[in-house]
């Protein structure tokens, strides 16, 4: 059954995924309370991720974000003196398909850059928003996001704009990587 689903099945009009049949709906009160659809499926267990990048030079974009989040990359594999080494050791056509980085904390997600042969066209559907100022408000925390955007803009990247509190919302900065995907200081 494709399109809208009706009654106390609806789900917000036309839908593309539909919800197996083992999967029941919750009831209407727990449903309104949670805002919109609610199912008893089971819990994941997949409590790791990742986030990927499609980018053009997965190594250097790699070393920006390992600057930018304080992350470590792999150990160099054994019998190369660096990572630049090894990957000249390969053929041309498997040199930096991809690079990965990790927080040596183990907290926050690996971080894969694959290389791909087209170039960026439109604005991310997903950013990182980089936490440079949890805890701060007003000109302590602008302050505090204009010094980080001063690091990121020595290290390659770009200030887009800075959107400044408006008794709603505190500061964030929009920035660009090195390879202009955007993220913000938040």
């Amino acid at each position: 059954m494709s399109g809208s689903l009706v009654g106390r099945d609806r789900i917000l009009g036309p839908t593309l995924w539909e919800a197996p049949a083992s999967v029941r709906p919750c009831d209407r009160t727990t449903q309104q309370r949670m805002h919109g659809p609610c199912y008893r499926a089971p819990m994941s267990a997949i409590k790791q991720f990742q986030v990927t990048f499609d980018c053009a030079e997965p190594a250097r974009l790699a070393g920006f974000w390992c600057e930018v989040l304080g992350y470590v990359v792999p150990p160099i594999p054994s019998g190369f003196a660096t990572w630049e080494d090894y990957h000249r050791s390969l053929p041309p056509e498997d040199q930096v398909i991809y690079f990965a980085c990790s927080d040596p904390s183990g907290v926050g997600p690996r971080l894969l850059f694959q290389r791909v042969p087209e170039g960026k066209v439109v604005k991310n559907r997903l950013h990182l928003d980089v936490r440079a100022g949890i805890g701060l408000v007003g000109e302590e925390r602008l302050a505090t996001l204009e010094a980080e955007c001063a690091r990121l803009i020595a290290l390659g990247a770009v200030h887009v704009r800075t959107m400044r509190a408006d008794g709603e919302n505190e500061s964030c900065i929009v920035m660009q990587d090195i390879e202009g995907n955007e993220f913000c200081l938040d």
